[in-house]
């Protein structure tokens, strides 16, 4: 049914930022915008045409920007409870070795080579939940010998240097 010319078309008022655009909270990371939680002024057709249709962001409401700082108080806290295990465990693998057995010729060149991997599931055999991503070796290890490897654990972490023993088999 076509509208009649009297008809006043009415517009949704969303409240305006301090810089006159209009304040969201982001539901999902966007490029050059924010992270999810953000609370970012953006233009309104932006808003309204991407932001808003895509359930990338919603209007941020007083009542959202509290649920938003309650719940980054919370992240806050898991954050800091998981960089203190970090550095506990960093602590005790600033102790430990490895020993890796693996065959050689008789100038002691490795068959094969012992790298990333190999340490990891040395460390994961004796309990400790680390990714191949937070070893840092230069190259691959190829003779017997002792090496010493970075772990990277997290960039508020000191980097923790491991000692890794590349041995004979004990049967030979």
């Amino acid at each position: 049914m076509p509208r009649s010319p009297d008809t006043k078309r009415s517009y949704k008022r969303l409240p305006k930022g301090p810089n006159g655009g209009i304040e969201l909270l982001l539901i999902q990371s966007v490029d050059n915008l924010g992270h999810a939680g953000d609370i970012v002024e953006v233009k309104p057709g932006f808003a309204n045409n991407y932001l808003i249709p895509n359930a990338m962001a919603t209007i941020a409401s007083e009542h959202h920007k509290r649920m938003v700082e309650k719940h980054r108080a919370k992240i806050q806290a898991q954050a800091q409870a998981r960089l203190a295990g970090l550095r506990e465990i960093a602590t005790k693998l600033a102790e430990e070795s490895v020993t890796i057995e693996s065959k050689a010729n008789e100038e002691g060149v490795l068959y094969g080579s012992v790298g990333v991997n190999d340490i990891v599931d040395h460390l994961r055999g004796k309990n400790y939940t680390i990714n191949s991503e937070n070893v840092i070796i230069d190259g691959q290890i190829k003779e017997h010998g002792l090496f010493t490897v970075k772990l990277h654990l997290h960039q508020d972490v000191d980097n923790v240097e491991l000692k890794v023993w590349v041995v004979p088999p004990s049967s030979e």
